[in-house]
C-alpha cells in the first residue's frame, strides 16, 4: 500500500510531532508498505499566515502523485488534516489549541487580537466541516479525544503508540538526581522544578536537558543565580539519544511539568526506564499513565510540593524502585505496540 503521512512543521523545529511522523513512516516501511511524509510549512503569526496555512491545507489534493495512486492518507496535525482524499484517516496529535483550550489563558495568542473572535470562529468552523470527512478519526491520547468531543462534538478513538527506541530504554540504578528532558518553554514549566530546588532538604540534584526559548532559558539561569542553586541544578542543553537513555537509566525519578500536554513522550520514556514520574494535576495526557503513589506522583503546581516528593524519593529509594517497576508494568498492559497501531490506521 502507498501511504502518505501528511503533517505540518515549523521550519527548523523538530519535536514530538516530527518524531511521530518519522516513526510512523519507519514502521510502515518495515511492514512492506511504501510511505512518504508530506509536510506543509506552518507559521501561525501574523494571523494572515495562519489563515494562509489553513487554505493551503484545504487546497491540496493527494489522490495521486506523478501518476501514482496514493492508497491512503494518514493526517496528523492542523491544518494538514484538511487535505482532500477519499481514503483519509486522521491520527490527531492536536488541533490549533489557541482556538480551544488555550483560548483566554496566558498560553493563548489569538484572543488578544482585535479580530481574535473571528479567527477562532473560522478555525472551529473549518474543523467542524473537514474533520468528519475522514473515514476514521483517531487521536494519540484520551486528552485529545476529550477535547475534540468537548469543543467539536466529534467522536474519536484513542490509539496509543510507544516512544522512539523504547526497546532500548532500561534501568541501571536509582541515582541522586531528578531528570527533566524537554524543549524549554513556558508551557513546559521548567521554572517550577528550578524553584523547587530552593526547598529541597535532601541532597537530591536536578538535571534539565534541552534547548528552546531563549527568554525562558535566561529566566531559569536568573533563578539559579539569584537563589544560589548552582550546586543543586544543572542545565545541560541538548544531548544525544544515547546520553538521554543513560540519564533516564541512572536518575532517581523524572519530572514532567508541562501544562495540559497532548501525550508526553517523556512520561512514557521514564516509565519504560522504570522510573517514577512527577506530574501535575493539570498535566493532561501524562495523567493517563501516572497513577498517584503507584508509579509516580500527581502534584499541585507549587515548588514546595515538588520538593517534598523529590525528598521522599531520595530518602525512600526502595519505594522509588518499586514505583518504577510498577510504571513499566502499567505500559505493558496498555497494548502499546506498533503492530496494533498500523493495523488500525490502514484497515479501518
Amino acid at each position: 500500500m502507498k501511504v502518505a503521512i501528511v503533517t505540518v512543521q515549523v521550519p527548523f523545529i523538530h519535536g514530538g510531532a516530527e518524531i511521530l511522523a518519522d516513526m510512523l513512516k519507519t514502521e510502515l516501511i518495515k511492514r512492506g508498505h511504501k510511505a512518504e511524509i508530506i509536510t506543509i510549512p506552518f507559521k501561525w503569526y501574523p494571523w494572515e499566515s495562519l489563515v494562509d496555512s489553513m487554505n493551503i491545507g484545504r487546497m491540496m489534493g493527494l489522490v495521486e502523485a506523478d501518476g501514482i495512486k496514493i492508497d491512503r492518507v494518514i493526517a496528523l496535525k492542523f491544518p494538514a488534516y484538511y487535505i482532500k482524499h477519499d481514503n483519509k484517516v486522521m491520527w490527531l496529535l492536536h488541533q490549533h489549541r489557541q482556538a480551544y483550550d488555550l483560548w483566554g489563558t496566558k498560553y493563548g495568542d489569538i484572543h488578544p487580537l482585535p479580530n481574535g473572535e473571528a479567527i477562532r470562529d473560522f478555525i472551529i468552523q473549518c474543523d467542524n466541516s473537514y474533520i468528519p470527512e475522514a473515514k476514521k478519526v483517531y487521536t494519540i491520547a484520551n486528552t485529545v479525544t476529550e477535547r475534540l468531543l468537548k469543543y467539536n462534538h466529534i467522536q474519536a478513538e484513542t490509539l496509543y503508540h510507544p516512544p522512539k527506541n523504547y526497546e532500548l530504554l532500561h534501568c541501571n540504578e536509582c541515582g541522586d538526581f531528578v531528570f527533566y528532558p524537554s524543549r524549554i518553554d513556558l508551557m513546559k514549566r521548567q521554572f517550577l522544578l528550578v524553584e523547587a530546588a530552593a526547598y529541597l532538604k535532601s541532597d537530591a540534584k536536578i538535571i534539565i536537558a534541552g534547548g528552546g526559548n531563549a527568554d525562558e532559558i535566561r529566566r531559569l539561569n536568573n533563578i539559579i543565580q539569584q537563589k544560589k542553586l548552582e550546586k543543586k541544578v544543572k542545565l545541560i542543553g541538548y544531548i544525544s539519544d544515547e546520553d538521554l537513555r543513560q540519564y533516564y537509566a541512572n536518575c532517581l525519578g523524572v519530572y514532567f511539568g508541562a501544562y495540559d500536554e497532548d501525550y508526553g513522550y517523556i512520561t512514557l520514556e521514564a516509565l519504560f526506564s522504570e522510573k517514577p514520574v512527577l506530574v501535575h494535576k493539570d498535566s493532561g495526557g501524562p495523567l493517563e499513565f501516572v497513577e498517584d503513589n503507584v508509579n509516580g506522583f500527581v502534584l499541585d503546581t507549587t515548588p514546595q510540593d515538588i520538593a517534598e516528593k523529590i525528598d521522599y524519593l531520595y530518602c525512600q529509594k526502595e519505594m522509588a524502585v518499586q514505583m518504577g517497576k510498577a510504571g513499566r508494568k502499567s505500559l505493558e498492559e496498555k497494548n502499546m505496540n506498533w503492530d496494533y497501531v498500523i493495523d488500525r490506521l490502514l484497515h479501518d
